[in-house]
């Protein structure tokens, strides 16, 4: 059977149509799209069908994730000389085994811009199991999509078991935030950029926010409603829309670094261009190295966030869920374990009876 005869005719079905439903596909799938395109031509359904499918995806977040897991998948089934719409069972459980020894692809120092090689280390159990859910994910969709059904080759492929009370992102205590911060105020010669760096950070850590939801934000989504100064966004986990108050603090630093404008994304380049995740993360470690802090990416701001709140004296969990925007109180008080599964560490009570013990011997 051809990777054609899996599904209707993707093609087929765009000839009935008077306008053509690609023009409304979102940034991610659009990109997919032309990635595949490249590879496989008009005349396959992959590419329309990958795309239709991270379309499908109510978050912008997901649909960035499946992508990029997407992407892993069928890169290896090529390397196979399989056709990702024709992989069974047993190539699919083989992907399971690949991710686990693969290199991963990391930028090549000294190279040509977005030159990459595959010499990183092996895939975290987060990644692969963001790949196998995306390659799962796909041809679950692909059965909707099908008139006569089609089985998913990775129902029965085991996925790796992640420990959600596990982060491998160092966490900052509040002092440590507060050290951040300064270094943002005070950093950067060039007024302009430590002004952007100051109110970047103090949004996203007052406003608890995840830092694609802030970069998509855009001046004209800033308001105001019933004595707060607000942000509304557009929800990044299960679609929908938000609205953000913005303490006094961060407000001004915004006001400040915003100089008047008022359109255009909120946080932008020089030329007005919007700020990516990949600027902001060579931002907070250029930060972290001034201050002698962790080296960390902006992923880690959020869980800061939360689990800061949640030790304040009077902390009403309820209401750290809400702002965190968490669906499942489960969600929220994990940042508490993780916290406290540091703090209330027994090793600690053990070294200090040897330490002692040592010091008693010593003095003898």
């Amino acid at each position: 059977m051809t990777a054609t005869a899996l599904v209707r005719s993707p093609r087929a079905t765009l000839d009935t149509l008077h306008r053509d439903p690609r023009d409304q596909w979102p940034e991610h799938a659009r990109k997919l799209y032309d990635f595949l395109l490249a590879l496989y031509g008009e005349d396959d359904p992959l590419p329309t069908l990958a795309a239709s499918w991270i379309a499908h995806q109510r978050s912008a977040n997901t649909q960035k994730s499946y992508a990029r897991g997407f992407k892993v998948f069928e890169e290896f089934a090529r390397d196979h000389g399989s056709h990702p719409l024709q992989v069974k069972f047993l190539l699919a459980d083989t992907f399971r085994l690949y991710l686990e020894k693969a290199p991963t692809w990391v930028r090549v120092k000294g190279g040509r811009r977005g030159e990459m090689v595959r010499t990183g280390k092996p895939y975290s159990d987060a990644s692969r199991a963001n790949a196998l859910s995306a390659a799962s994910s796909f041809f679950s969709y692909l059965d909707k999509a099908s008139d006569a059904g089609v089985k998913n080759p990775f129902d029965a492929v085991q996925r790796p078991v992640l420990d959600p009370d596990y982060s491998p992102t160092p966490g900052y205590t509040e002092e440590e935030w507060t050290t951040l911060v300064v270094t943002a105020r005070d950093h950067h010669r060039v007024a302009a950029y430590r002004k952007r760096a100051y109110a970047l950070l103090l949004i996203l850590y007052t406003c608890c926010l995840r830092i694609d939801s802030l970069l998509n934000a855009r001046v004209e989504d800033l308001g105001y409603d019933k004595g707060h100064r607000v942000l509304h966004l557009e929800k990044m986990k299960g679609g929908g829309r938000k609205k953000k108050p913005i303490p006094p603090v961060a407000w001004d630093a915004l006001q400040d670094y915003l100089d008047g404008r008022t359109t255009g994304w909120l946080f932008c380049t020089a030329s007005g261009g919007q700020l990516d995740e990949p600027a902001v993360w060579r931002l907070l470690q250029s930060l972290a190295k001034r201050a002698g802090l962790p080296l960390r990416g902006p992923h880690g701001t959020k869980g800061d966030a939360i689990t800061h709140a949640l030790a304040k004296p009077d902390a009403r969990p309820d209401k750290v869920q809400r702002w965190a925007d968490h669906k499942d109180s489960r969600t929220t008080q994990r940042y508490n374990r993780r916290k406290e599964l540091l703090d209330d560490s027994p090793g600690y009570g053990l070294a200090a009876d040897v330490a002692g013990a040592l010091a008693h011997g010593e003095e003898q």
